[in-house]
């Protein structure tokens, strides 16, 4: 297989605006080109001419287990332990509920401040329908490691902080826990294709991920779950929908789980989203994620010190240290939601996170030194020149 260079060959791969500079494929990441091709060809020949035959002859039945093995090259997991569909929320839940199973005479479901709201509000919503009395405690990110106890059922951590692009250690972290005889569900969100994960290595129990960000599998692309193998014939399944069925197409009456990961697996998959997430993995089939990581900390590096230099306004708020951040850079900034929406009108595409995180996302498939130069050359303008202060850009929209 011919290896592609990062950014040098795979810049081409993908469709990006003139005078766009985009950092933000950390929220949704860029369309490779081969996306169109695909879709059209599942959409136009294996639906449009086999029709419903296409489960068998198009191979859409094992889909999410064939993709979920391409995935679990990225992310370190052992083949057959990784199962595509559904969202990241749905997937989370999964995850909790059965590790919260493995461990039924604990009630504590630690987590940290830094975690993503939804998967709070999904580990919110599982205790309230368990109904056990379990409870949701949330530390600060840094004092994970000190809080770790016999007492806590589930560590429930995602790995980089989308705020601040702050890395939690997994290695040390599992082994603590285990330690402990806490199960650990990870969520990679801002971890898959950004940088090396070792699940097996690691140890992990559960982890899941999304599919839209780095993966560049577009807007609602399906989530991941990843179950050790060790656990995979006994983790139990909250949701237990039909394609989980051991024998789906038997249509028995009571459920019966199938083996191994394939229980996680939920309703009908999302065949022409899956399809977009094959394209984008084309390409991730002949990159080094070593290499993305290495170019991905040098632009880092870049951007911190360009924008250090030329706008002491803005306070870095992500690690310096490359094994504590993960493929972002954030700032904050008091007027940060106006100044993001100044750059976004210049063609500068990042986001902001409330209350006042200015976050640029870094990207190497598409993203080179040039483009974070001019970038920062414009952060400086709209900063310096005060830009961001303009009526138009203080109204706030449905998406920020």
């Amino acid at each position: 297989m011919t290896r592609l260079r990062v950014y040098d060959d795979t810049r081409a791969l993908f469709h990006l605006p003139d005078g766009v500079i985009y950092l933000d494929g950390n929220s949704l990441g860029a369309l490779p080109l081969g996306v169109a091709e695909r879709v059209n060809r599942v959409i136009t020949v294996e639906w449009g001419n086999e029709l419903i035959r296409a489960w068998n002859t198009a191979g859409w039945y094992v889909q999410p287990r064939h993709v979920g093995d391409r995935i679990a090259r990225l992310i370190g997991a052992e083949a057959g332990s990784v199962m595509v569909g559904d969202t990241l929320s749905l997937k989370v839940y999964q995850a909790l509920a059965a590790a919260l199973d493995m461990t039924p005479s604990r009630r504590i479901v630690l987590s940290d401040t830094g975690n993503f709201p939804t998967d709070l509000y999904m580990a919110e919503g599982l205790i309230a329908t368990l109904g056990r009395g379990h409870q949701l405690r949330l530390v600060a990110p840094e004092e994970i490691e000190g809080v770790l106890s016999e007492e806590i059922a589930v560590l429930y951590i995602t790995e980089v902080d989308y705020r601040t692009g702050r890395r939690h250690d997994m290695a040390k972290l599992t082994a603590k826990a285990h330690a402990h005889g806490i199960v650990t569900v990870w969520d990679l969100a801002h971890s898959a294709g950004a940088l090396p994960v070792d699940l097996a290595g690691s140890g992990a129990d559960f982890a899941a991920g999304c599919t839209y960000k780095y993966l560049n599998a577009g807007p609602g692309a399906p989530a991941f779950l990843y179950v050790a193998p060790r656990h995979a014939d006994g983790a139990r399944s909250a949701l237990s929908g039909w394609m989980g069925h051991a024998k789906p197409f038997a249509f028995e009456l009571a459920y019966a789980a199938a083996g191994g990961v394939e229980r996680m697996r939920v309703g009908t998959p999302p065949v022409l989203a899956m399809a977009a997430l094959e394209a984008s993995l084309d390409i991730w089939d002949k990159v080094d994620i070593a290499e993305v990581r290495a170019r991905s900390l040098i632009l880092g590096d870049l951007l911190i010190g360009e924008v250090e230099r030329r706008c002491p306004q803005l306070k870095l708020v992500t690690p310096r240290e490359h094994e504590r951040r993960g493929s972002q850079v954030s700032f904050a900034f008091a007027g940060g939601y106006a100044a993001m929406q100044a750059l976004i009108a210049r063609g500068v595409i990042g986001d902001f996170r409330a209350p006042d995180i200015m976050r640029f996302g870094l990207t190497p498939l598409y993203v080179g030194a040039d483009e974070i130069i001019r970038a920062a050359e414009m952060i400086e303008e709209v900063i310096a020149d005060e830009i961001w202060r303009r009526p138009e850009y203080q109204v706030v929209n449905a998406v920020t």
